[in-house]
């Protein structure tokens, strides 16, 4: 079944898909993309667990240790020399 994007980035979830998922207006849903590039739709809290990503792997891998302003370090990084 095809369905349209909205101007605001929302598409309707059939019916039967709905009805299949026990979906209820006011449900969680998890979007994910699997290695196909394909769009994985499920409840929140459903018993499986989401695996991880490349995003995940790189979470709170950075270790910034800057003291100063956020003004002197956009200085520092566009090489300001004021």
């Amino acid at each position: 079944m095809e369905t349209t994007l909205t101007s605001k980035g929302q598409v309707t979830i059939p019916k039967h898909i709905r009805d299949s998922m026990k979906m209820e207006p006011g449900c969680k849903l998890v979007f994910d993309v699997n290695k196909d590039g394909e769009v994985v739709l499920r409840k929140s809290g459903a018993a499986e667990e989401r695996r991880p990503d490349r995003f995940d792997e790189a979470l709170g891998a950075a270790e910034i240790k800057w003291q100063g302003s956020t003004d002197e370090y956009m200085a520092l990084i566009r090489g300001d020399d004021r």
